[in-house]
């Protein structure tokens, strides 16, 4: 951590003036100074003083004087200051939270001795140690203060550790205590814990030791545990003092310790366990420091001194920019201050652990931050100042983010979310889930709390796309899944965590209730869904309706209203909630009915007396009455009955309504005489009002119970009879013993009796042993069930005939024939209760009696039981009876009938003769159904039904069982007769494959084919052919398909054609048949892409015209249709579609015609053609192929002349192979093809002829025939240069002059140039002499340069010039450099290229270098040449012949020349000699020229003044040339009258640097301005200034932002030379690290005020403000400070220092003198 100076908050004075204590505040508002003299002094957070007040004695008599404040400290809230004087008191003082706040004292606590030290670790606790050892406690609650521990010597020091749940206690003796309010699970000792060799002034409690600093000058840092862990020693430094403070910053990690004019920094090292010392903070004249107070966010400290002074300092390690939104101050490892740069607010982000925070982000719409240390992740709330710092494994930095919730932020990293609320330091919940959409996960945190839940903390999630779970995050289990059958794409809970809506893929709207687990369907196509802010309320939206539930638990309950648009939004505010919706580009907005809403959330609120008032607002609707009973329920669950009453008046439940007033009627009288006699209580809880509201839930036991609790047995028992509960209320009489108990019975039996409820009587009659009168009531009430029941229990009863008598009456009368029986039995009267017993179907007691009383009747009784059994269906019960009464048949019978077909089988076996025959068939049909066909064929086979048992077999498929049980009963004709008979019948039954089994199993497939055939069944038959006769299954395949087109089927025709491989036969089906769509699809998928486009073209050809343009160009293939119908002769077809689509392609349809009429011998009509083709050349070649010249001529004149010499030429060579040369050649000399004549007679050894007709018709290739004949001649014997000399005079004596000229420009022979030169004039001379013309200039164009070649340069001029080609000789004379024959031709016969000629001089003057004769042709040139080669003396001597506008440009070239090659002082002299012309061209070389030499190294001296004085002189005559042109007052003219200054100050420098008078001897600014040149040095290492401290500049005109430069100015060895120095002067401590300050509170040499802004003059002399005393110039804005001019004056009158008189003499000259002060020097 590195301390920075920042300000000075309270000014030093000059002698002592103590800062007693300094604190700020928890809240980092306010900061507290006291000072010497009493007076506490507050401070806002930047620094300015807002407030003050004085501090009081113990006692006023005592004085002012009279105690000195030794500490002071902020509460925990900031709002209050304790003071602990030394005159045995503390005073807390309420200062408020605002400024101006009234400062009152609110707690005193008076002490038996002085006041040393105080902190303030909780809200109410204040921890202060006493002169006499003690360490005590004082609460501000009670007022009252306790002794925590006492020892015998003096308290020096107390200081906490980070919690602040432990302290530190230092003593005089040395010794140091330690103490705990809570130890945190540390387990660490209390008491005493070491003991330091001197008294421990300065201790501070780090994070891992505890570090202490007193009068020996050491600094030791000490375990947990007491033991030493380092010590530093400044006891052998001389300028070290004691250590009298220290303080510890908030995160723990950094300790100060104060001494004399230094601040020692020691930061722990957490990698290597250890501290490490920074660099002391060492500030001149600071004296000693008495007190030290660290911001509680780390990153300001402030030091208060023996004089008075406070400073402030900046503490941090490092600062970052983030995105320039925000500003990140890492204060310590484990802490970073975040400030937002737009509103200034900060955030302090803490590790609690201590874990060094390795990055900071700022996301989500720049509110969160998150960060992360080793071991932890930071997560915040800027907006809310909510942080968590929750256990993070390393996770390679993979994890997502999502802050749409206020409350959480939510983590996605390896399939997980993890939930972290802000603010607790604990992950909330963790889950596995794929699903990182956040509209796919809800989580709802206290957002509106629900009535008897204190932590409501819910999370919906899905598990997988059609499961959604939900987890109580509080409690930490899962409240429920719910699986869905359709992918889920939006779910949400509401705001209390109790219901969730969620939406799916087909737009269908759930509800979920999670406490009942009941899913709702609420909506179909549900596009929009939202639940209302701060309600239960939900909004969707079904296509075109807004749909509104205003009672969730309702949901049938639904508001609709149409709307034309979509929803957009919700907003709710200022207690309206609207819905928005964009109907097409308009806004509209739906209200909701607030009311309504309203409701929801004062049920939620558990407010139902807001509820009611506002439904007392609304009319009756289905929606109002659902609310009302929804309020009457949860009023009455909680006891707010006037409520309840209200709710069902409104719903018209009348005798509620009378109930439930009066409960309240009772309950109200109670609360009134609770209230009377001054009571608690309420009258809900009275027994009589709880019990009729048990009533009223009809739970009758606890409302009982109420009464019994009271002892109030009358009033339960009125409750049952008023509910004619008796037996209950009897129950009750019984249990207390009631006297009235017996009336209570008699009032009950005559109720009975009253109400005709006879039965009941009886019973109470039965109970009271009453038997007769209970028969008699029960026989009454119409029960004589109950009558006998009785009777056969009671002896007494049965020996009563006549009663029994009776009682078998009316049971028989009531058909109770079973009981009348037993009755009878009862008495003996054996036949009435057999009788009975039949008619009543019990035949158990009837058999049983029967078998004691009547043997013989047994049999019949078995029989007439089974016989009822089987009326009563039961069928399997009658089988035995049956088979015990010998009916075998009836047993048969119903054994079929109960399906027990083996028990039938068994008793079939045993019977005789034909009469069970007809069961066989029944038993084997269900035999043959459960496919039991061996037992059923056993079956049918005894009853002699075999077709049936063949029957089964067929119809089950297994035929060979079928034929071979045929086969056992018929001969194989009948069988093959039966089978085709019975295929028939299958057939006509339209059971084809049954048939067909029965034919194949016959062997005659034929049949079954023919069978599928005639029923048209195609596939069928050719799966037979296939398996029966492969060979015939193509033809068969075509036959069906011509079959199938017959019939227009051509979907299956087509399948048959594919099948057979004839897809070409299907083609042409659906070509035949008009089906080109079909058609094209079958050449596609078939043919291939050949036989599609051949489809393509015919279709377009059957449809014809714009049809089939359309239809070709669908498929791309127009040109293709173009090029078949041109390639099938289809030329009309053709040319419609090239008209109508593709007209480029008409000639050429018109040329393939042609060739086709050609090639069938129509050559008129092709001609036609070729010409519409436009191919009239084709027509031509037509006729001359055909020797048909006339037609050819014609043909070739009318319509393609060019063709004419082709046909001449045809006609050429037929004769010349007739060998009819003269007319051959009359028609190619016609055809003007004289080459070809050439070529015919050179062919035909004709050379005469060939030269004769090359020469009048080809002359240019005379010369190549030549050489040719010459080749051949030569092949006949003649040789050399002499044979073409001897050529050349025949030719001559022949007057073939041409050729002549020819043979003698042949001749070639370097070994003899007299002859070359001869022949060559030879030629020269024929070709002027008889040729003439273009030929002889020709001639003379070929000999001239050859001449030239020889150095003939007079001859070659001379034939040149006989031809009058002026220029040609003029260049022969350049060539030779015969400049005057060359002037004189071109003087004399063309002046023109007089200009020429000159040209060519001056460039061969250049070339040769020959200046001096150039500079009398061409200046400039010479000049240019002069600069190029470095000659600038010359040059400038002869710019300077010149006019000064050249001699200024060769000068600004020399000037940029020396500049380039780093020699400015010699380009300085040149403009001092030449003068600085103010031509806007060359102000970049003077801005250039003022740079290199300020950039010069070592020109700081005397030595150096004559440069700077050049220099200011000759800025001063641009400047003066400035004023005096187009440029006056322009930027430029700024710029160098900016420049002019500098350089005077250089200059005046220069100067006065030797002169020892004038030595300031400044060191403190030499310090301060060296120390930050290193700093500029570094930076341009870097090659960034982002780094660079400025904080010494502050409040000074320097200026901070400046171009690096890419080198210094200085070399490395000054460089290292400074910073030694620098270094040197830190060590020493002797200056103090501050510019000089003026008036103005401004530093001395800053220009502009920062107070104000005003900007002074400066000084002419020294650059300084011109404040007050000062001497004017005549000149506007020149002034001086009178003290430094005359101080310069006397330094130059007595030193005689040349170089200040110049300056002096410049100064006079710049500023024009001044009036008060003249100067002169001799």
């Amino acid at each position: 951590m590195q301390l920075k100076h920042l300000r000075t908050l309270l000014t030093p004075q000059e002698g002592p003036a103590k800062v007693t204590c300094m604190a700020w505040a928890p809240n980092n508002t306010k900061f507290a100074v006291c000072t010497v003299d009493r007076v506490v002094l507050l401070y806002d957070e930047q620094g300015e003083r807002r407030d003050k007040f004085s501090t009081k004695p113990l006692d006023s008599k005592y004085g002012k004087q009279s105690y000195v404040v030794k500490d002071m400290v902020f509460s925990p809230d900031s709002t209050k200051i304790a003071i602990g004087q030394s005159d045995n008191i503390i005073f807390v003082y309420r200062i408020g939270e605002d400024w101006g706040d009234k400062k009152a004292i609110c707690n005193k606590f008076v002490q038996t001795s002085g006041v040393t030290c105080l902190l303030w670790p909780a809200e109410h606790a204040i921890v202060f140690g006493l002169v006499d050892g003690k360490v005590r406690l004082a609460n501000t609650q009670t007022n009252k203060s306790s002794t925590i521990y006492g020892t015998e010597s003096c308290v020096v020091s107390l200081a906490s550790n980070v919690s602040g749940k432990g302290l530190l206690s230092g003593h005089a003796d040395g010794t140091v205590v330690r103490y705990f309010f809570d130890d945190e699970g540390s387990g660490e000792t209390q008491g005493k814990l070491l003991m330091h060799p001197c008294p421990p002034c300065a201790m501070a409690w780090g994070t891992n030791s505890i570090v202490v600093g007193g009068c020996d000058k050491k600094v030791v840092a000490y375990s947990r545990e007491g033991r030493v862990l380092q010590t530093f020693d400044y006891s052998r430094e001389r300028t070290e003092r004691e250590f009298t403070v220290a303080a510890s910053s908030p995160s723990g990690q950094s300790v100060v310790f104060g001494s004399y004019e230094r601040l020692r920094v020691f930061n722990w090292a957490p990698r290597k366990g250890v501290w490490d010392e920074a660099k002391p903070k060492e500030i001149l004249n600071l004296y000693n420091i008495t007190s030290l107070a660290w911001k509680k966010d780390g990153s300001r400290l402030c030091a208060g001194t023996l004089c008075g002074g406070v400073e402030l300092f900046d503490c941090c390690l490092r600062r970052v920019n983030y995105k320039k939104k925000f500003e990140m101050t890492y204060v310590s490892l484990s802490q970073v201050i975040v400030r937002n740069l737009s509103t200034g607010t900060r955030v302090v982000l803490k590790s609690y652990y201590g874990y060094e925070i390795e990055g900071v982000k700022i996301m989500g719409k720049d509110r969160y931050l998150v960060a992360h240390t080793s071991d932890t992740l930071l997560l915040g709330d800027l907006l809310t100042n909510k942080l968590s710092e929750v256990p993070w494994p390393s996770s390679g930095g993979n994890e997502k983010f999502f802050f749409e919730n206020e409350t959480v932020g939510m983590i996605f990293n390896a399939g997980e979310l993890s939930l972290v609320e802000y603010s607790n330091n604990e992950i909330l919940g963790s889950v596995r889930t794929e699903f990182m959409n956040p509209h796919l996960i809800s989580v709802r945190l206290n957002e509106r709390k629900q009535r008897g839940a204190e932590d409501s903390k819910k999370l919906a999630y899905l598990i997988d796309i059609k499961t959604i779970a939900v987890v109580d995050l509080a409690a930490g289990y899962n409240l429920g899944t719910i699986s869905h059958d359709s992918k889920i794409d939006w779910l949400e809970l509401n705001e209390t965590g109790r219901k969730l809506l969620f939406r799916d893929k087909k737009l269908r709207l759930h509800l979920y209730d999670i406490e009942t687990c009941v899913k709702t369907t609420l909506l179909s196509f549900c596009s929009y869904v939202q639940w209302v802010p701060g309600s239960d309320v939900v909004v969707a939206q079904n296509r075109g309706n807004l749909c509104i539930w205003y009672s969730i638990d309702s949901p049938e309950s639904i508001t609709m209203f149409p709307i034309k648009g979509d929803i957009v939004d919700l907003e709710r505010a200022d207690g309206k909630t609207d819905v928005i919706v964009m109907e097409g580009v308009n806004t509209v907005t739906y209200t909701l009915d607030e009311g309504l809403i309203e409701f929801g959330t004062a049920i939620d609120d558990g407010d139902y007396d807001r509820a009611s008032a506002f439904l007392e607002t609304l009319e009756m609707s289905p929606e109002t009455e659902a609310m009302w009973k929804t309020l009457s329920k949860l009023a009455l669950d909680a006891r707010q009955l006037h409520i309840a009453e209200r709710c069902f008046a409104a719903l018209g439940d009348v005798s509620t309504v009378r109930f439930l007033h009066q409960t309240n009627q009772i309950a109200d009288k109670v609360s009134q005489e609770m209230v009377c006699f001054r009571s608690a209580g309420d009258g809900t809880m009275f027994y009589q009002v709880q019990a009729n509201v048990a009533i009223l839930d009809k739970d009758f036991k606890l409302a009982e119970m109420h009464y019994m609790e009271q002892n109030a047995i009358d009033e339960a028992i009125k409750m049952y009879q008023d509910l004619h509960m008796w037996d209950d209320c009897i129950a009750v009489a019984e249990a207390k013993g009631h006297p009235e108990l017996e009336t209570l019975r008699v009032n009950y039996y005559r109720w009975l009796m009253e109400t005709c409820q006879d039965e009941k009587a009886g019973e109470v009659k039965e109970k009271e042993g009453d038997f007769q009168g209970a028969i008699n009531l029960y026989l009454k009430a119409g029960l004589p069930a109950k009558a006998a029941r009785l009777a056969l229990s009671q002896p007494d009863v049965t020996n009563n005939r006549d009663a029994v008598s009776r009682i078998a009456a009316s049971l028989i009368k009531g058909e109770f024939y079973e009981r009348a029986g037993d009755l009878y039995e009862k008495i003996r009267n054996n036949q009435r209760a057999l009788e009975c017993y039949c008619q009543g179907g019990a035949f158990s007691k009837a058999v049983e009696l029967a078998r004691l009383a009547f043997p013989a009747e047994v049999v019949k009784l078995e029989e007439a039981w089974g016989d009822y059994l089987v009326q009563q269906k039961q069928m399997e019960a009658a089988i035995n009876h049956f088979i015990e009464a010998g009916c075998s048949l009836k047993a048969i019978e119903a054994a079929i009938a109960a399906r027990q077909w083996k028990k039938a089988v068994h008793i079939l076996e045993v019977q005789d003769g034909s009469s069970a025959e007809k069961y066989y068939v029944k038993i084997a049909q269900y035999y043959a159904s459960l496919q039991d066909y061996e037992v059923a064929e056993q079956l049918f086979v005894k009853g002699g039904h075999i077709k049936d048992a063949i029957d089964m077999y067929t119809t089950a498929g297994r035929w060979e069982e079928a034929h071979k049980l045929a086969l056992k009963c018929m001969t194989e004709e009948e069988v093959m007769a039966l089978y085709i008979s019975r295929a028939q019948e299958l057939e006509r039954d339209g059971k084809f494959k049954e048939a067909e089994r029965l034919f194949a199993t016959v062997k005659r497939p034929d049949l079954a084919i023919t069978m599928y055939k005639k029923n048209r069944m195609f596939d069928d038959v050719i799966r037979l052919v296939a398996k029966h006769h492969p060979d015939l299954l193509t033809e068969t395949h075509l036959h069906l398909a011509k079959e199938l087109e017959a019939e227009s089927r051509f979907s299956e025709a087509e399948h048959h054609f594919m099948e057979a491989e004839d897809w070409k036969s299907a083609v042409h089906m659906y070509r035949v048949n008009d089906m080109w769509d079909d058609a094209y699809r079958v050449a596609k998928s078939h043919g291939g892409a050949g036989a599609q486009k051949q489809v393509a073209y015919l279709w377009a050809r059957s449809l014809g015209g714009e049809a089939a343009v359309k239809l070709l160009k669908k498929f791309g293939l127009v040109e293709f249709a173009i090029e078949s119908a041109s390639n099938n002769f289809s030329f009309d077809f053709a040319f419609d579609l090239a008209r109508l689509s593709c007209k480029e392609k008409i000639p050429e349809i018109h040329l393939k015609h042609a060739i086709y009429l050609e090639d069938e011998g129509k050559f008129p009509e092709a001609e036609v053609e070729f010409i519409k083709a436009g191919k009239p050349k084709e027509a031509v070649f037509m006729y001359v192929h055909n020797k048909d010249w006339t037609n050819a001529q014609r043909v070739a004149e009318g319509h393609d002349p060019e063709s004419v010499s082709e046909v001449l030429v045809g006609q050429a060579k037929f004769c010349f192979e007739q060998k009819d040369f003269q007319k051959a050649e009359a028609f190619l000399l016609r055809a003007q093809r004289p080459e070809l004549a050439v070529k015919y007679y050179k062919d035909a050894d004709m050379w005469s002829d060939a030269i004769r007709i090359c020469k009048e018709y080809l002359p240019n290739k005379l010369s190549m025939l030549q050489e040719e004949y010459e080749k051949e001649t030569s092949k006949k014997g003649v040789r050399g240069v002499e044979g073409l000399l001897e050529q050349a005079r025949e030719w001559e004596q022949s007057g073939e002059y041409s050729r002549a000229v020819e043979c003698y420009l042949k001749v070639k022979d370097d070994s003899n140039l007299a002859l070359m030169e001869k022949c060559w004039m030879k030629a020269a001379e024929l070709s002027i002499k008889f040729l003439g013309g273009e030929r002889a200039v020709e001639v003379i164009q070929v000999v001239g340069p050859r001449l030239t070649h020889l150095r003939k340069y007079n001859a070659a001029a001379e034939l040149y010039l006989n031809m009058d080609m002026i220029k040609e000789a003029i260049d022969v004379f350049i060539e030779g450099e015969e400049w005057n024959k060359a002037k004189r031709v071109a003087k004399e016969l063309e002046p023109r290229y007089e200009a020429y000629v000159d040209q060519k001089y001056k460039e061969h003057l250049k070339n040769q270098g020959k200046v001096e004769s150039l500079v009398d042709v061409d200046v400039m040139a010479a000049l240019d040449m002069y600069a190029e080669r470095g000659q600038w003396e010359k040059c400038l001597e002869t710019a300077s012949k010149q006019n000064i506008k050249i001699l200024h440009k060769y000068v600004a070239l020399y000037a940029t020349h020396l500049i380039k090659e780093e020699e400015a002082p010699k380009a300085l002299q040149l403009y001092l000699q030449h003068g600085a012309p103010p031509n806007p061209q060359n102000f970049n070389i003077y801005k250039r020229l003022f740079l290199d030499l300020i950039n010069l190294s070592d020109t700081d001296g005397p030595e150096s003044y004559r440069m700077w004085a050049d220099l200011r002189n000759f800025l001063l005559q641009l400047c003066g040339n400035l004023s005096k042109s187009a440029e006056a007052n322009s930027p430029a003219h700024e710029d160098f009258e900016q420049l002019l200054l500098i350089a005077h100050y250089y200059a005046t420098r220069s100067a006065a640097r030797g002169v020892e008078q004038l030595a300031v001897g400044w060191e403190n600014m030499a310090f301060i301005f060296l120390n930050h040149f290193l700093d500029l040095c570094d930076a341009v290492d870097e090659g960034t200034l982002d780094t660079l401290d400025h904080s010494d500049f502050v409040d000074t005109d320097i200026p901070f932002e400046v171009p690096v430069p890419t080198k210094l100015c200085v070399t490395e060895a000054q460089r290292e030379q400074i910073r030694d120095w620098v270094l040197m002067v830190s060590m020493d401590n002797r200056l103090e690290q501050v510019l000089p300050r003026d008036e103005r509170n401004t530093y001395e040499a800053s220009l502009v005020a920062t107070n104000t802004g005003l900007r002074s003059l400066p000084c002419v002399l020294t650059g300084y403000p011109v404040l007050r005393n000062k001497i004017e110039f005549g000149s506007v804005g020149k002034a001086a400070n009178k003290e430094d001019w005359n101080k310069f004056l006397m330094a130059t009158k007595t030193t005689h220092s040349p170089e200040c008189q110049d300056v002096l003499k410049f100064i006079s000259q710049w500023c024009g003198g001044s009036a008060a002060s003249g100067f002169s020097f001799h």
